[in-house]
C-alpha cells in the first residue's frame, strides 16, 4: 500500500478544504464484506490535481460533480482526481469494503460463547480508507454525517448520539470538525449501561456474553469517568466539546483504547472475567482518565501531521496519571508509573531506535515511519518530561499555557511550536530552551551521587551523565534510633542540575541518600555506595511506596546494566517483597524477576536455580497472606508461582481440586494460567485442553487453548501452531498473538532449536502479507526470545539488511535484537564476576 508522506499531505493541504463527509455504512451485506458510500464535499483553492485514499474489495463507481470517473483508475490505495476547477466539488464513492480480523479498519467479530457477531472501526493512522473514502490527513479536518444499516437487534454507536430510525437504519449526530482517523463506528447486540453527568449522556458497553462482568463494574467504571470529566471541567477552561461520553469494550482491540472523539474504544480484557487486583484496577482507571484527556488534547486540538503525536500521548499520560490521583481514590498512581511504566521508557531510550519525545518533522518523512513512534519515548518518557515541566515551571502557569492553547487551536490543528508558544505567554521562564534539551534530545541522563565526610558535616554532589536540566528532590534517611532498621526521613530537598553544585548536610552521615527522591524527572540514578549498601539491605524499611520504586527502578537500571549481578536483584526481592505494603511495587519487581532475570539474564544452568528462588518467594507471601489481609498480594503470588513452577505436583493439585490452599479459588484465569504451565512442563495433553475448552467456550478461553496447544512439547503440536502463524493466515490478531506466547519456551530449547532460523524468513513473509498489525505481533510476541545466542542475533542481523521486512517489522526486530544482545553482555558479565 501507498504511505502518505508529510511532503504530500502538505501539498494537498495548500490546494483543498474539505467541508463534509456523508458516509453510508450497510453491515447487512454478510460476513466477508460490508457496502460503503462517501459524498466528500471541499473545496479547491486553485486549479491542480490530487488524489482521495479508499482500499475496498472493489470500487463500484466513483462520481465528481455528478461526472462519472473510472474506477479502474484506481491505484493501490489512491484515486487520482484531476484537472480540479477552483471552487467547490462534490466526490461520490461506492464500494465494498473487506471486514477484518487484524483489529484495523471495520473489525468484525463472532463471539464463540453465543455466536452474536460485533462489528468496530479503528481508523488511527490510515486505516480510514479501509471504512470509506477519505482525503486521509490529520490536518484537513472536516464535520461528519453518519448512517449505518445494521442487522435486526444492534445498537449502533459513534462519535455523536445515534438514532434508530427504524428498518435497522442509525443515524448519528453531525460531529463538530473531526481529522478522518477519529471517526468511530461500533455496532453489534451490544449490553449497555447509560445514564447521565451533568446533562451529558454517558453511556458503557460491551458484548452481551461480558454483561454480568460489566454490570458488577458498571458503577466504578462510571464513578471515575464522572470524577475525571469534573476534574477536567476543573483544569480546563474550555468545555467538554462532544454531545455524549459512550465508552465501548470491544473484542480484539489491538491497543488499550482509542479516543474516538465521544466514543472511545477499550479492548474488553478491561472488563474482568476473573479476581484482579486493585492495581489491575487502577490501570483500568488510568487509561480511562487518559482517554478522556484526549478528549481535549488530540481530538479538540489535533496534530497537524504525525510528528507531532507525542503530544497526544504524552499530554494524556501525563494527566491520566495526575488526575486519577486527585480526582479518585487511586492516589498512588505515580508509583504504578515509576516501577512499571516508566521503565517503558528507559528501555526504548537506551535502543538504537530511540529517537527524540519529539522528532524533527524530517525524522517522520510518512506514515509508516510514525507509526513506529507509538511507543515507550512517545508515552512514558513525554509524560515523565511533562511532570519535570510542570516541577520547573510550576503547575499554575502550566494550566494556564494549555488553556491559551486550547482557545487558540480548538477544532483546528497544531505543532510543537504551538504548544510551547502557548506555555511561553504565560512565564518569563525560557520554555523555548527547555523544549529544544528536553523534546528534541535522545538517550537517558544518569544522575550519581558522591557523598564525602567531613568533621561535623556530610557533602553531597551530584554528578549529571547528559545534556538535560534536572530539578529534583533528594531524599535523606537515618535508621530509626530505636529498632536500626527502619529508615526515617531526615530531609527533603530541592535541587537544581547542574545550576547547584555541593550541597552540605549538617550532622552524621546520612545511612541512605536517593537522587530524585520523588521521582520528578526522568533519568537514571546510581547511588553512592555507602546508600546501595543501606538499599539492598533496608529497601522494604524506607517509608515512602514512591521512593521504593525509585530505588527499584535504580537496581533495575544496574542489573540491565551490567552493574548488579541478576541474583543480587532476585534476593533483594526475596529480602523485602514480603515486607513491601506497595502492591505495584511488588507486581513490578516480580514481571521483572520472572520475564527478564529468570527468562534471559541467566544462563540455562543457571534459570533453575532463580526460578526455585521465586517459587520460595511466592510460597512466603502465599503464606503471609492466608488470613485473607491482603488478597491482591496473594493472587499476585499465585500468579508468580505458577508461572516460575518447575515441578507439576503442586499446581497439578490446585488445577485438579479447583482451588489453591486457603483460596482463591480457580477462576477462568487462573485455571488457563495452570494448564498452560502444565503444558510446558509436559504434565498434560491435548484431551486436558480440549475438556478445558468445553468448559470455558469463550472467547478467552479460545485465546487460552491457542496458547496452551502451542506451548506442548510435542513436534506435532509446535508444528501446527507455527502453521497457524506463519502459513494458514486464518488466526485473528488475538489468536496470531496467543499462539505466539506459548510458543516459544525456556525448557524446551532442543525441540525449537530448528525454529529459530525458520522465524525470520517467515515473518518477513507474513508481515508482507497480513500488514502492520500482525508485523507488530509477529516481532513482539513470536520472535525466539530465548535464543540468547550470536546466532540468532546474525540471523536478525541479516534479516533486517537483506530481506526487505516491512517497517513495522524492521523495527520489532531491530528492538528484539538489542534486547538480546544486552541478555548476552549480561551473562558475558556475570560469568566474568
Amino acid at each position: 500500500m501507498s504511505v502518505l508522506t508529510r511532503d504530500e499531505a502538505q501539498t494537498r493541504a495548500q490546494l483543498i478544504d474539505v467541508q463534509r463527509y456523508t458516509i453510508d455504512l450497510d453491515l447487512t451485506r454478510g460476513a466477508d464484506t460490508f457496502d460503503s458510500t462517501t459524498v466528500i464535499g471541499f473545496t479547491t483553492r486553485t486549479a491542480g490535481d490530487t488524489f482521495v485514499e479508499v482500499r475496498p474489495a472493489a470500487l463500484r463507481s466513483v462520481t465528481l460533480d455528478g461526472h462519472p470517473l473510472d474506477p479502474a483508475a484506481l491505484d493501490d490505495n489512491r484515486l487520482p482526481l484531476t484537472g480540479l476547477t477552483p471552487g467547490p466539488h462534490e466526490l461520490r464513492v461506492e464500494a465494498a469494503m473487506a471486514y477484518s480480523h487484524t483489529g484495523e479498519g471495520m473489525h468484525r467479530f463472532t463471539d464463540p460463547t453465543d455466536g452474536e457477531t460485533y462489528t468496530y472501526t479503528q481508523l488511527f493512522m490510515e486505516d480510514v480508507q479501509r471504512v470509506f473514502a477519505a482525503f486521509d490527513q490529520p490536518d484537513l479536518k472536516a464535520v461528519f454525517d453518519l448512517t449505518v444499516t445494521a442487522p435486526d437487534g444492534w445498537t449502533v454507536l459513534a462519535n455523536g448520539v445515534t438514532e434508530d430510525l427504524g428498518d435497522g437504519t442509525w443515524r448519528a449526530a453531525t460531529t463538530p470538525l473531526l481529522s478522518t482517523y477519529l471517526v468511530a463506528v461500533a455496532a453489534g447486540p451490544w449490553h449497555s449501561v447509560r445514564t447521565e453527568h451533568r446533562g451529558l449522556p454517558f453511556g458503557i458497553h460491551c458484548r452481551r456474553s461480558l454483561a454480568p462482568y460489566l454490570d458488577a463494574d458498571a458503577e466504578e467504571i462510571l464513578d471515575i469517568t464522572r470524577a475525571c470529566y469534573d476534574r477536567y471541567h476543573e483544569k480546563f477552561e474550555e468545555p467538554y466539546p462532544f454531545d455524549s461520553y459512550d465508552q465501548a469494550f470491544v473484542p480484539e482491540f489491538n491497543a488499550g483504547a482509542m479516543e474516538n472523539p465521544g466514543l472511545v474504544t477499550f479492548r474488553d480484557e478491561f472488563i474482568h472475567r476473573s479476581a484482579v487486583t486493585d492495581t489491575e484496577r487502577q490501570t483500568r482507571a488510568m487509561v480511562i482518565a487518559h482517554e478522556m484527556a484526549h478528549m481535549w488534547f488530540g481530538d479538540l486540538v489535533t496534530l497537524r501531521w504525525w510528528d507531532d503525536i507525542w503530544l497526544n500521548e504524552s499530554f494524556a499520560e501525563y494527566m491520566g496519571y495526575q488526575t486519577l490521583t486527585e480526582a479518585t481514590r487511586f492516589t498512588g498512581t505515580w508509583v504504578d508509573f515509576g516501577v512499571a511504566r516508566k521503565a517503558w521508557g528507559y528501555d526504548a531510550d537506551q535502543r538504537p531506535s530511540t529517537h527524540p519525545v519529539a522528532p524533527d518533522a524530517d525524522a517522520v518523512p510518512d506514515t509508516a515511519s510514525a507509526l513506529l513512534n507509538f511507543d515507550g519515548i512517545s508515552y512514558a518518557k513525554g509524560a515523565s518530561a511533562l511532570r519535570q515541566l510542570v516541577a520547573w515551571l510550576g503547575e499554575k502557569d502550566f494550566l494556564a499555557g494549555i488553556n491559551t492553547h486550547f482557545q487558540r487551536h480548538k477544532f483546528a490543528n497544531a505543532t510543537l511550536a504551538d504548544f510551547i508558544a502557548s506555555l511561553a505567554h504565560h512565564t518569563d521562564r525560557d520554555v523555548h530552551a527547555w523544549a529544544d534539551t528536553w523534546l528534541r534530545t535522545t538517550g537517558v541522563d544518569t544522575l550519581t551521587a558522591t557523598v564525602t565526610e567531613h568533621p561535623g558535616q556530610t557533602a553531597l554532589t551530584l554528578t549529571r551523565d547528559g545534556s538535560r536540566p534536572h530539578r529534583i528532590t533528594v531524599g535523606i534517611y537515618d535508621r530509626d534510633l530505636i529498632d536500626g532498621a527502619t529508615l526515617v526521613r531526615r530531609e527533603l530537598s530541592e535541587v537544581d542540575i547542574p545550576a547547584d553544585g555541593e550541597h552540605s548536610l549538617p550532622g552524621p552521615r546520612p545511612a541512605l541518600v536517593v537522587p530524585n527522591d520523588q521521582d520528578l524527572t526522568y533519568a537514571k540514578i546510581r547511588l553512592d555506595p555507602h546508600s546501595e549498601e543501606a538499599a539492598l539491605r533496608g529497601l522494604s524499611r524506607v517509608p515512602d511506596p514512591l521512593t521504593r520504586a525509585v530505588l527499584w527502578n535504580c537496581l533495575r537500571d544496574m542489573v540491565r546494566d551490567g552493574e548488579l549481578e541478576p541474583l543480587t536483584y532476585l534476593e533483594a526481592a526475596r529480602a523485602h517483597l514480603p515486607g513491601e505494603r506497595e502492591l505495584a511495587n511488588v507486581q513490578g519487581v516480580l514481571a521483572f524477576a520472572r520475564t527478564q532475570i529468570a527468562d534471559r539474564y541467566t544462563t540455562p544452568t543457571e534459570r533453575p536455580d532463580a526460578l526455585a528462588l521465586l517459587t520460595d518467594l511466592c510460597t512466603d507471601l502465599i503464606r503471609r497472606t492466608e488470613d485473607g489481609s491482603d488478597p491482591g498480594l496473594r493472587l499476585t503470588a499465585v500468579r508468580t508461582l505458577i508461572d516460575s513452577a518447575a515441578h507439576a505436583d503442586t499446581i497439578r493439585d490446585w488445577y485438579d481440586s479447583g482451588s489453591v490452599p486457603g483460596g482463591p479459588e480457580l477462576d477462568p484465569e487462573l485455571r488457563w494460567r495452570i494448564l498452560g504451565r502444565l503444558c510446558v512442563l509436559g504434565a498434560v495433553d491435548d484431551a486436558v485442553i480440549e475438556a478445558e475448552l468445553t468448559q470455558d467456550p469463550s472467547a478467552t478461553g479460545r485465546q487460552g487453548a491457542a496458547h496452551c496447544r502451542a506451548a506442548l512439547p510435542d513436534p506435532e503440536a509446535k508444528r501446527a501452531a507455527w502453521d497457524a502463524m506463519f502459513t494458514t493466515d486464518e488466526l485473528s490478531n488475538y489468536l496470531f498473538t496467543a499462539t505466539a506466547q506459548g510458543f516459544w519456551q525456556p525448557e524446551q530449547n532442543d525441540l525449537l532449536h530448528p525454529y529459530v532460523a525458520r522465524y525470520f524468513p517467515d515473518a518477513v513473509a507474513v508481515a508482507h502479507r497480513r500488514g502492520p498489525a500482525i508485523a507488530d505481533a509477529a516481532g513482539r510476541h513470536a520472535f525466539p526470545a530465548h535464543a540468547i545466542d550470536t546466532h540468532t542475533l546474525t540471523l536478525g542481523e541479516s534479516c533486517i539488511e537483506d530481506d526487505d521486512p516491512i517497517p513495522a517489522l524492521r523495527r520489532r526486530l531491530a528492538d528484539q535484537l538489542d534486547d538480546l544482545a544486552r541478555a548476552l553482555k549480561i551473562r558475558t558479565a556475570t560469568a566474568a564476576s
